[in-house]
């Protein structure tokens, strides 16, 4: 490697660090005002079990990636990145935008696989089994879930040809929009806002209990892609969370994965009825 393409790699990793501490500030602060003033009210115990189990979940998680050296993918990736779509671009604003939008659009389907796919869903489900809808919900992923998305991501790499380092920046970016559409807030000018990107009300619904809403408004960043699929639903949830079952600490979290929906109305259907 050359002594120019060190120093780019070092300002990237560096730029990478500078965002992921930006993230992490935009949590801190979206945590404090939906303190201050939550759009909705939840109950003390649920939103103690909620914000121990998610951030429990991401530094167990995040503990698990490392020693399992899932970030590899992304390096293995990187060696193949020269013969994806746009790896003839520079790089520049012109490639930056476009793998931005094409990664959003890849996540969007990956959100939309891991809804239709059982075999997806058991894992995703666990972070629709918040009770409470907070910023950090965000946190709130099965790592079974989190390992198959590195692995598409690593796919995905490869396909659109931009460097690892370049989708790093990009995942940060939306993970700060994660932490966005997930706070607890009332956003002013919400519904303007939403013609563009993917706001609290919209992600909201996606968290409602019934799952004729919450299989819709599958976007991260862009709202287009909702609109595109007609996907889009726009109303008010009832009830936020799983509706038969639910996880209130990180072991019953990580065993949710392992429980159907099916099979607890099974086994709710063998209790006898009373009599009316």
């Amino acid at each position: 490697m050359s002594a120019a393409e060190n120093t780019h790699n070092s300002d990237g990793l560096l730029f990478n660090e500078e965002l992921f501490g930006l993230a992490i500030l935009a949590f801190i602060v979206l945590l404090i005002f939906e303190k201050i003033k939550p759009y909705r009210s939840f109950s003390n115990k649920i939103n103690k079990e909620s914000f121990v189990t998610n951030t429990t979940a991401f530094l167990i998680n995040n503990l698990i990636l490392t020693v399992l050296r899932a970030s590899s993918l992304f390096l293995v990736a990187q060696q193949f990145s020269s013969y994806g779509l746009l790896a003839d671009l520079d790089n520049g604003l012109v490639k930056w935008l476009l793998a931005f939008a094409f990664f959003d659009l890849a996540i969007y389907i990956w959100h939309v696989a891991s809804h239709k796919f059982e075999f997806l869903w058991r894992f995703h489900k666990v972070h629709h089994s918040d009770k409470s809808f907070n910023v950090s919900t965000g946190f709130r992923f099965h790592v079974f879930d989190l390992l198959l998305e590195i692995i598409y991501k690593s796919v995905f790499v490869v396909v659109i040809g931009v460097d690892a380092y370049l989708v790093l920046s990009i995942e940060i970016i939306e993970l700060f929009f994660i932490f966005f559409h997930h706070a607890n807030l009332r956003i002013t000018n919400e519904e303007a806002i939403s013609q563009v990107i993917i706001t609290p009300s919209l992600h909201r619904t996606h968290h409602s209990t019934l799952r004729t809403e919450h299989d819709s408004n599958y976007g991260i960043v862009l709202s287009v892609w909702d609109r595109i699929f007609g996907t889009r639903k726009e109303l008010v949830p009832e009830h936020i969370g799983l509706d038969l079952i639910e996880a209130e600490n990180f072991i019953q979290l990580f065993s949710l994965a392992f429980i159907t929906e099916i099979k607890v109305r099974q086994l709710l259907g063998w209790i006898p009825k009373g009599r009316k």
